[in-house]
């Protein structure tokens, strides 16, 4: 059964193997996350696990949200997210941790890619650029775009534009450590998103 994490990215660091070997590695916050719905193929149409992530505070919570919290007994939630598939054993108001994965395991980590803001060809798709030389009117600029018949941009035509600020997964990261106490997992490589951004840990697809 696959199973899975709402965590937080803290940052990256690195340790030292026996032989003195360096791997670098992102420290995430993964947990305690709280199961907050518990959805069932008879009811909902598919089974998955509603998970909650971090005390929200009352005042921010609007009423429907303090009706689906109280009604699982659990306090409110920052951050919500379901995992389809999940091990039936679980019910609403059971904690998960950290220990659900060990090292050595395989995951994949969601994130939301760090925003660039809105960049150029040359910047965002490694576009070449024209001549330099004095008299060049061309030296950034994307070029022609094609289809001149058609009277109108093809979907897709890599062009200017917003870059960064999206959904991004990494996957097979290796856990290379996991701390209880900490409630945190070190994985190797680097992970999606800013220092502090939610992140979502699963279990790697097996092939």
């Amino acid at each position: 059964m696959a199973k899975g994490l709402i965590g937080k990215k803290l940052g990256m660091t690195q340790i030292f193997q026996e032989n003195g070997t360096a791997i670098p590695v992102t420290v995430l916050k993964a947990g305690p996350n709280v199961v907050v719905q518990k959805k069932t193929r008879e009811k909902d149409g598919y089974d998955a696990l509603q998970l909650g992530f971090e005390d929200k505070k009352e005042h921010r919570t609007n009423k429907p949200e303090k009706g689906h919290f109280k009604r699982a007994g659990v306090s409110p939630k920052k951050h919500l997210a379901e995992f389809r598939d999940f091990p039936e054993d679980l019910n609403e108001g059971d904690e998960i941790t950290v220990d659900l994965f060990a090292e050595g395991e395989k995951v994949d980590i969601t994130g939301i890619s760090k925003g660039k803001g809105f960049a150029g060809t040359v910047k965002r798709y490694n576009f070449g650029r024209g001549p330099m030389s004095h008299g060049s009117h061309n030296h950034r600029a994307p070029g022609s775009i094609g289809g001149v018949d058609a009277a109108r941009v093809f979907k897709g035509q890599k062009l200017p534009g917003r870059m960064g600020n999206e959904r991004v997964t990494i996957q097979n990261l290796e856990v290379i450590r996991v701390d209880k106490e900490k409630h945190t997992i070190l994985v190797k490589g680097s992970v999606p998103g800013p220092i502090n951004g939610i992140v979502y840990i699963k279990e790697a697809v097996k092939a």
